[in-house]
């Protein structure tokens, strides 16, 4: 995507929404949904994604904010049903615990 950071934040929270576990499953099985650890906004997460920012997504990777959502992260989530927030930014699906869970 080539749009002004602005714009494609506005865009990218605008297709965000809440979600059930259970309709993330599908892409967990296969290995589509990326973790956004609640201490990321997960716009700006999204919009680095969409935008190929490499060394940005590589940082928070590293640091273990932002990665491929585990077994464990996916079990915990079953157990506990907290509320999610999802966004698409193709192939990936990014989810993250809404805060005040």
């Amino acid at each position: 995507m080539n749009q002004e950071p602005s714009t494609l934040y506005a865009k990218l929270l605008g297709e965000t929404s809440t979600i059930e576990w259970q309709a993330l499953q599908p892409f967990f099985a296969k290995g589509d949904l990326l973790w956004v650890d609640p201490a990321l906004d997960l716009i700006e997460a999204a919009q680095a994604v969409t935008q190929d920012d490499a060394e940005k997504v590589a940082g928070w990777m590293a640091s273990g904010v932002l990665g491929k959502m585990t077994e464990a992260q996916a079990l915990d989530v079953l157990e506990r049903d907290p509320q999610l927030w999802a966004v698409v930014v193709s192939p990936w699906v990014m989810v993250q615990e809404r805060a005040g869970n």
